[in-house]
């Protein structure tokens, strides 16, 4: 039975159009905007975004302009990695940062790019509780059952850029590098799709038919600014950690970092990248607890692999399994994959003793969890 959302947006109960019907048929974005004309809408990155969300993100809101409609790219948390600091200033993308003052009940719809939710949590509860409905996901994760989008392109492909790439070669805007937003657009996709294939190495050929349409439009300068930022000095630290720290077994590389800020979270993910560069590791996962302002903490986790039968999705949600309410810690995609894990009620500062205790209690147990999960037996100290 269909019904009327707050909004006046009509909801339906049916299944969305999902990933492999989409891709077969073309999904035809135009056709799902051109029905909302002159609405406002919210779309939705990940609470930490990478290059990839940001850049589909801002082609969204450069194919929603074509409809009249306005946008809002809604982020939480920050935005840490040299290359992504750079891809937003160098390219003046329009980011804005949640604040929970926000009148949420000004957007007609939502649209979540390359998340399903699961990451973006605080902005999804906020667009939940003003009665927002989801007009649309795009995406390249694995499906996920936290929303309930009208409308749903869900692909394997390396990136959500590749996606929007082909929205762009075949959809209402007319690409003409003299224009300074298909530029900025054309750019950052070509960035987005080369982090998260990794230079390129894990592209399929709809990544590279993208990158290749893209490139005709891109700004080789800016893009040569982005891509050769230096890694901060926090960063290498960290990889100094986990190297130090990093134990190898059945040619995985596992390594534990204790604490960092939040500001160096993405440090996490360089460091994991880093491990899997060592001779006979095929896979590198790196862990620590962030700590933000509050001192309340996560314990946050990166996967990276290049063996094709490991899924990085299946194998994080069998190991660290699902919260209170039914959602997973973590999840991944191809080659690439991530966690997030409350520390409940061992939060908190107090002392470096205790910090280190506490640490210890947590590194044990990730261990112990990845471990049985590849098979390794591990006997108790004592």
């Amino acid at each position: 039975m269909d019904g009327k959302g707050q909004n006046g947006q009509k909801t339906q109960e049916q299944p969305p159009e999902q990933s492999a019907a989409a891709a077969q048929r073309g999904f035809d974005i135009g056709k799902v905007l051109e029905a909302r004309k002159g609405e406002h809408h919210a779309v939705v990155i990940q609470d930490y975004p990478d290059p990839d969300a940001i850049s589909a993100a801002y082609a969204h809101r450069l194919i929603s302009s074509a409809f009249d409609i306005r946008v809002d790219i809604l982020y939480s948390e920050r935005i840490s990695h040299p290359q992504n600091l750079a891809l937003v200033r160098l390219l003046e993308i329009p980011l804005l940062h949640y604040d929970p003052e926000i009148d949420f009940k000004q957007y007609n719809c939502s649209i979540f790019v390359d998340n399903q939710g699961t990451t973006a949590r605080e902005i999804t509860e906020a667009l939940e509780k003003a009665g927002v409905p989801v007009l649309l996901v795009v995406d390249h994760h694995e499906l996920q059952e936290r929303l309930k989008p009208e409308f749903a392109d869900i692909r394997h492909t390396g990136a959500t850029a590749t996606i929007y790439a082909e929205y762009l070669k075949n959809g209402p805007v007319h690409m003409d590098k003299s224009h300074r937003e298909h530029m900025v657009a054309a750019t950052a996709l070509l960035h987005g799709i080369m982090t998260d294939t990794g230079d390129f190495v894990r592209a399929g050929p709809k990544d590279l038919e993208a990158a290749a349409f893209l490139s005709q439009f891109r700004d080789a300068d800016i893009y040569g600014q982005i891509i050769n930022q230096a890694r901060t000095r926090q960063t290498m630290e960290v990889i100094y950690r986990a190297l130090g720290n990093r134990t190898i077994t059945e040619s995985y590389s596992i390594a534990g970092i204790g604490y960092l800020r939040a500001d160096d979270r993405d440090a996490i993910l360089q460091a994991a990248d880093f491990l899997l560069t060592e001779e006979n590791v095929h896979t590198a996962i790196v862990y620590g607890i962030v700590t933000g302002s509050n001192q309340e903490g996560k314990l946050v986790g990166s996967m990276r692999t290049s063996k094709i039968t490991i899924d990085p999705d299946d194998f994080i949600k069998q190991v660290f399994g699902k919260n209170a309410a039914g959602g997973y810690f973590g999840g991944g995609k191809m080659s690439a994959g991530g966690f997030e894990i409350p520390i409940g009620f061992l939060s908190g500062d107090n002392n470096e003793e205790y910090r280190q205790m506490k640490w210890k209690v947590y590194d044990a147990q990730i261990k112990q969890k990845i471990f049985a999960k590849i098979g390794i037996e591990v006997k108790p100290a004592g």
